[in-house]
């Protein structure tokens, strides 16, 4: 659902109006609640979205297995792991990046890494929260936010992330229409989460992911940012049962463009997902 304008600053202002602490979900139709945020949190631009898995024009159907990749993606990047999950979580260093071999430098470029619970098979929302990376001119910037897919995502304010900082990201459900996010910046000594309460939108709760992802802005694809590499330390998943798991037997993807492969993906280990810009 896309909101113009003038409409988005409608919604702005009524989330300031509303009485705290007990802010009420907005719906807007189309299976879509735009959620008050408490203070400290602001709304991403408008447009700004992540999407659900999107397969690529081509796909390979070789043997899913670490290092043999099973299919390609326009927007993902990463491990998928199968199953019935309530929560998952990794680990990673926040990465520059540059702009790709004969692109402009006066271009924006970004790249997003986030960990989330479906999107890949379930026609269902995504609960995610991750760190994107933007570079222009030569600047290198950072947006680090949540989202319960498709309604709009968030940034958390007061939250800096830095290249080299080691950052977790992990995300909970305590039912298909509830869970919370949390970032913890390790390096920085700082936390910051958020929850969700009553979505119209319901969880399948059937795959747990690590992911890089070209995420889209107004409709179109941002272009995709050298990240260079990016891994997944103590990448787990909680399954419904209450067993901790790791990151074996998840299918692998990478993202392709036009015919071009942008990323090299694999596990290693039982919590070790790495994606590597080529």
């Amino acid at each position: 659902m896309k909101l113009s304008t003038a409409l988005f600053a409608v919604l702005v202002g009524t989330v300031s109006a509303l009485p705290k602490p007990e802010l009420q979900p907005i719906h807007l139709g189309d299976g879509v609640t735009l959620i008050p945020r408490k203070p400290g949190m602001k709304i991403r631009p408008v447009g700004h979205r992540t999407s659900p898995k999107l397969p690529a024009s081509e796909s390979s159907i070789a043997a899913i297995t670490n290092h043999t990749h099973a299919e390609y993606s326009i927007n993902w990047a990463g491990a998928v792991l199968l199953g019935s999950y309530k929560s998952v979580t990794g680990t990673i260093t926040v990465p520059t990046a540059k702009p790709p071999s004969g692109g402009s430098s006066s271009t924006q470029y970004a790249a997003s890494a986030w960990v989330g619970i479906d999107g890949y098979t379930c026609s269902s929302p995504i609960i995610q929260t991750g760190v994107d990376v933007f570079v222009k001119n030569g600047a290198v910037s950072y947006d680090v936010w949540y989202e319960w897919w498709p309604a709009l995502s968030y940034s958390f304010s007061g939250f800096p992330v830095s290249a080299g900082d080691s950052v977790t990201m992990t995300v909970t459900t305590s039912s298909t229409s509830a869970g919370t996010v949390t970032l913890k910046n390790n390096s920085k000594g700082k936390s910051v989460s958020h929850s969700f309460q009553g979505e119209s939108v319901t969880l399948c709760q059937a795959e747990a992911e690590w992911i890089i992802e070209d995420f889209q802005l107004d409709g179109q694809f941002v272009p995709f940012a050298n990240f260079g590499s990016v891994t997944f330390t103590r990448a787990s998943a909680t399954a419904a049962d209450g067993r901790t798991v790791g990151v074996s037997g998840s299918r692998i993807l990478d993202l392709k463009k036009d015919n071009k492969v942008l990323t090299t993906c694999s596990t290693s280990g039982s919590s070790t997902v790495k994606c590597t810009y080529v």
